[in-house]
This record gives structure tokens, sequence and C-alpha cells, in this order.
């Protein structure tokens, strides 16, 4: 479907009015979804849509996912999320897993950046180089 220009930027302007302090304030999205369900205004149906990439995109990004080869104790667990916080910010859900595949080090995905220092990748990269 495609989705027209307006809706587009009256989407925009519903997500900029939802996120306070830079973070997604999750009851006034609800709000704004049902105001213009009840509503319906032209194009409500793009309006919608657009409104629901930009929140998964938001959520998306506030997502990290942090794995090791063996479980990280409470310090560095700790030490992690610090690190993270401070470089993207508060509301950032930190997600840590468990892969034996690694060896050892860490592979941490923040929406689109990955920051993959486990042994197993460098492993891989010694063999590329070959």
């Amino acid at each position: 479907m495609k989705i027209s220009k307006q809706a587009r930027r009256d989407a925009k302007a519903l997500f900029r009015s939802c996120c306070e302090g830079g973070l997604l304030d999750e009851n006034r999205a609800r709000l704004i979804v049902q105001q213009i369900v009840s509503r319906k205004p032209r194009g409500y149906v793009g309006i919608l849509s657009h409104f629901q990439m930009l929140v998964r995109l938001d959520l998306e990004r506030r997502a990290a996912r942090v794995e090791s080869a063996t479980p990280l104790d409470g310090a560095m667990a700790g030490a992690v999320s610090a690190n993270l916080a401070r470089k993207y910010g508060p509301g950032l859900n930190i997600a840590f897993a468990q892969n034996a595949a690694l060896l050892g080090g860490l592979r941490i995905k923040v929406g689109s950046d990955v920051y993959d220092g486990s042994i197993a990748a460098r492993l891989n990269d010694l063999a590329e180089s070959f």
C-alpha cells in the first residue's frame, strides 16, 4: 500500500508528540492511536501504518543484546550496562544471553550496531586473511 506524503508527515508529527525526553511514552502513543481510530481522518490507515513503523524502529533502536560464552557475573554485567547506557542514553532494554559458539569475549548488538569482540570472530578474521 502506498502511503501519501501527508500521511507520512502526520505520522512523524504524532510520533514526535509521543516522545518525551527522547523516549517514547507508550501511554501517549496508545491514546493517540485510539483517537485516530475513533476520528478516522482522511488517510488514517496510512498514518497508522507509518506510525507503527516508526514505533517499531524506535523499539529496535532501544534494544540491546549482549552475548557471551559464559554467564556474566554481576559486576561485569553492570559495567557493560553502564557503558551502553552512557553511549546510547537512558531507556535501553538490555538482554543478556549465553552463546557457547563465541568461545570467549562478547558480542553486543544495539539496533543495527554490532560490536563483536569474540574469539570466534577473531579466528574467522584470521582464517580469512590467509
